[in-house]
C-alpha cells in the first residue's frame, strides 16, 4: 500500500465545511469564551446538532472525535477513512478555536475511547453520550502505568474509588471514562477503563480549574467514593492478561494523540495564516520562490515555521492513515503527537514574536493561540512520553528497559 499525502477528494467538502464554520461560527465567539471561563458555549449547541445530522445522514463520515474506530477488513483497497475525516477536520475546526473544538457536544476524547474499545452493544448503549475521559491523578501526570483508582468487582458491580483531575469537560459530560486498576499487584495489565454515567452516587465534581488556555473548555476534578458501575461498563477484555502489559488500554491512545496532533496543527495554521498578513501590512512580504538567505530576517524565520509545521501535519496524516488501513501505529501516534505538539508551541509563540506588540496584545488572537497551543504539548502524553514511547518503539526495548 502507499499512502497519497494530498487531501483525500471524498473528504474535501467536510473540511470545507469544518473551515467555514471555524471561521464564521468559532472565530466570532473565541475571545467571548476566552474571558468567561466556565460558561457554557450555547452557540455550540446547533453545531453539535449539525453534525449529529451530518453523522446520521452518513454525509461526514468520522466528522469529529467519534469517528475512530479501527475496521477490520478482508479488502486490500487503499482506505481514506474515519480516522483521516477526524485528523482533517479536526485541524479546521481549531483553526477557529481548539477551546470551542474541546467544548463540542459528545465530541469528547471518551467518545473517541468508546469509539476505539468497546463491543457493538456498548458502542448502541453510548450512542449519543457526551464522554469525558478520566486518566490523570494527584499522584501523577503522564505516566498512566501509576494509575491508583481501584475498581473491585462485587457482584454484578465493580465499585470504583479514587481521585482524578484535569479532566477536560468533567462537568459537563453525560458520563466519564475513568481508567482505573482491578489489581495493584499485577501492575499496568490490571488497569481497564469504565464509562460512569453522570448521576452515579459515589461521582462528585469537586471543582473547575483556572487555566493558561482553552478556557472555553471546562476542566474538572472528580472523585469516586464507593462508586457502583455495572460491570458492562467496562471497556474491552475484563480479562488480566499480563502477557500483554499495558497494550489493552494504551490502544485509545494510538487513536486519539493523532486527534491532538490535529488540533495542534490547526492552531498553528491560524497563527501562520495571520502572521503572514500583518507581515505583509508592515511590508514584509514571503517569497517562496527565494532562497531563506535572501530574504529579511522575520521572512527567513517565517519559511522555517512552516516547514516545521508540514512536517507535523505530514506525521499526523500518516498515523490516521496507517489507523485507516488497519496497520500498527503506536509508533507513528506517538511522533506525530511529539511532533505536532512541540512545533504547535514553537509556531504559536514564535508568531506572537515576530508580530512584537500587536502578537502581544489583545488586538488580534495570536497571544490566545499561543496560550491555547500549549496544553497540546502536554495532554495525552507529555512531549517527553512521546519521545520515550518513540525510543522505546525504535530500539525495541520495553518500559522496564528504557525508563
Amino acid at each position: 500500500m502507499a499512502i497519497n499525502l494530498e487531501v483525500p477528494k471524498k473528504h474535501r467538502a467536510l473540511i470545507d465545511q469544518a473551515h467555514q464554520v471555524a471561521m464564521n461560527m468559532l472565530r466570532p465567539i473565541s475571545r467571548k469564551y476566552d474571558a468567561a471561563e466556565h460558561e457554557y458555549p450555547k452557540e455550540l449547541d446547533m453545531l453539535a446538532a449539525m453534525i449529529d445530522g451530518l453523522s446520521e445522514s452518513g454525509a461526514s463520515e468520522g466528522a469529529g472525535a467519534a469517528g475512530v474506530r479501527r475496521e477490520d477488513s478482508d479488502d486490500d483497497s487503499v482506505r481514506n477513512g474515519s480516522n483521516m475525516a477526524s485528523v482533517t477536520s479536526v485541524a479546521e475546526m481549531c483553526w477557529g478555536d481548539t477551546g470551542l473544538l474541546l467544548s463540542m457536544p459528545r465530541q469528547g476524547l471518551g467518545n473517541s475511547a468508546i469509539a476505539s474499545v468497546a463491543n457493538d452493544e456498548q458502542l448502541a448503549r453510548f450512542e449519543g453520550k457526551w464522554a469525558s475521559m478520566a486518566i490523570t491523578e494527584p499522584s501523577f501526570g503522564s505516566d498512566s502505568a501509576a494509575i491508583s483508582t481501584t475498581a473491585v468487582l462485587d457482584g454484578d458491580d465493580y465499585v470504583i474509588n479514587g481521585e482524578k483531575i484535569y479532566v477536560t469537560s468533567g462537568e459537563r459530560s453525560d458520563c466519564v471514562v475513568v481508567w482505573a486498576t482491578l489489581d495493584k499487584s499485577l501492575g499496568r495489565a490490571a488497569i481497564k477503563s469504565f464509562v460512569v454515567e453522570k448521576g452515579t452516587p459515589g461521582l462528585k465534581v469537586e471543582r473547575l480549574e483556572e487555566k493558561l488556555g482553552i478556557r472555553a473548555s471546562d476542566t474538572a476534578v472528580i472523585t469516586f467514593t464507593d462508586c457502583r458501575v455495572p460491570k458492562e461498563n467496562l471497556l474491552g477484555d475484563p480479562e488480566i492478561d499480563t502477557s500483554k502489559g499495558f497494550a489493552g488500554a494504551m490502544a485509545t491512545f494510538d487513536n486519539t494523540r493523532p486527534l491532538v496532533a490535529a488540533m495542534a496543527i490547526g492552531c498553528a495554521r491560524a497563527s501562520l495564516d495571520l502572521t503572514r498578513d500583518l507581515l505583509a501590512r508592515a511590508g514584509v512580504e514571503v517569497d517562496y520562490d527565494q532562497p531563506a538567505m535572501l530574504q529579511s530576517a522575520a521572512a527567513a524565520r517565517f519559511l522555517q515555521l512552516e516547514s516545521d509545521w508540514e512536517g507535523a501535519r505530514l506525521l499526523t496524516l500518516q498515523a490516521a492513515w496507517m489507523a485507516d488501513n488497519r496497520k500498527p501505529n503506536s509508533l507513528e501516534a506517538s511522533m506525530a503527537k511529539a511532533k505536532a505538539g512541540r512545533v504547535g508551541s514553537d509556531v504559536t509563540l514564535s508568531c506572537v514574536e515576530l508580530c512584537a506588540s500587536v502578537g502581544y496584545s489583545e488586538d488580534e488572537l495570536l497571544e490566545k493561540w499561543a496560550r491555547d497551543s500549549k496544553i497540546l504539548d502536554i495532554f495525552e502524553g507529555t512531549q517527553q512520553i512521546q519521545q520515550l514511547i518513540v525510543a522505546r518503539r525504535v530500539l525495541g526495548l520495553s518500559s522496564a528497559e528504557l525508563k
